[in-house]
């Protein structure tokens, strides 16, 4: 069975600048401001939550498929997600516009000036997915994350319409949305991924309580930073998983797709959602002791001792029956 992950497919263009934005500031000409700063660095990474949660599922030896919208530069992106076993037949290449971007210098005191282009991504509306789920030929699970707002809309439909279990992450976009715009996100979702800045604010835009976000979504995840996750499935005791030890901490970018990664990976294997939330925890500090959301790489033993070490020989025992890295 398929599990099919969309969402926003970008690359990030990071740049530093060695001086400082304010110092060519004029004051009295701000009204016609038209600067140019020579950066020293120039970083291209691969991102998108989408990409980022099917790479982390690929890594520990799943297939995922990846829906979403992208422009004919996608080409090399795309070899680099089969080459970690990313199934990517199910992305829209748009004729005329580039895969989304966001450019963004930093000056010597961390101020930045950015620019976020949505570009092919707005053509991710117009994807069907049960083409791409007869083709895989069944569906376990469709997570459907922060993208073009209309597409995240589309995407949910066409799930409760068709009887997919989808998994409701928004993440993201819940800042520009209003309250009856995230309603039909959430209701009927087997599964519903926020942190716990975002979970506050699902409750404060739709004016919903705990008890009746659990009459609506079968299982709740919440991220909570430092203090691990929690859990909560209907008619379950809650369950809180810590965090795993960590070697450093170098980025935090893309670690909540690194987790969402590792849990729909315990869940495809059977495991409980104290075991999944574990995978997730770790594969996501993996992430933060790097600098990038997909430079990280696996080593299936290295992985299992980890495991052991942060949560005990037993939980390694188990996933060891399932996991299955391109490294040994």
């Amino acid at each position: 069975m398929a599990i099919l992950i969309t969402g926003s497919i970008a690359t990030d263009h990071l740049m530093t600048f060695p001086g400082n934005f304010v110092d060519s500031l004029v004051e009295g000409q701000l009204d016609k401001v038209s600067l140019s700063f020579l950066v020293d660095e120039l970083e291209i990474r691969r991102g998108g939550v989408a990409p980022n949660i099917a790479f982390g599922m690929g890594c520990l030896g799943l297939n995922p498929v990846l829906v979403g919208a992208a422009g004919p530069d996608f080409a090399d992106y795309d070899s680099w997600l089969g080459r970690h076993g990313v199934d990517t037949s199910g992305v829209h290449i748009s004729d005329s516009a580039h895969t989304a971007r966001f450019v963004c210098t930093t000056d010597a005191e961390q101020n930045q000036i950015a620019t976020f282009y949505a570009g092919a991504m707005s053509e991710a509306r117009n994807i069907e997915l049960k083409p791409i789920v007869d083709q895989a030929g069944s569906v376990e699970v469709v997570l459907i994350g922060a993208n073009d707002p209309q597409a995240m809309i589309r995407h949910t439909e066409e799930c409760r319409f068709r009887g997919y279990p989808f998994a409701a992450d928004p993440s993201q976009q819940l800042a520009r949305m209003n309250g009856d715009e995230v309603k039909p996100l959430i209701e009927g979702a087997e599964y519903l991924f926020t942190n716990e800045y975002e979970s506050a604010l699902i409750e404060q835009k739709t004016g919903w309580n705990v008890a009746d976000i659990a009459g609506m979504v079968n299982v709740r995840v919440t991220t909570m930073g430092a203090n691990g996750a929690r859990i909560a499935r209907r008619g379950q005791e809650i369950i809180e998983v810590p965090i795993a030890e960590e070697l450093r901490k170098a980025d935090p970018t893309g670690v909540g797709d690194a987790f969402r990664a590792g849990f729909l990976a315990g869940q495809a294997w059977s495991l409980g959602d104290e075991r999944s939330a574990q995978i997730g925890a770790l594969l996501a500090t993996y992430v933060i002791e790097t600098v990038g959301t997909q430079e990280y790489e696996l080593a299936q033993q290295h992985f299992l001792d980890r495991m052991a070490q942060s949560y005990g020989d037993d939980a390694a025992a188990e996933v060891q029956e399932h996991i299955s890295c391109a490294r040994p």
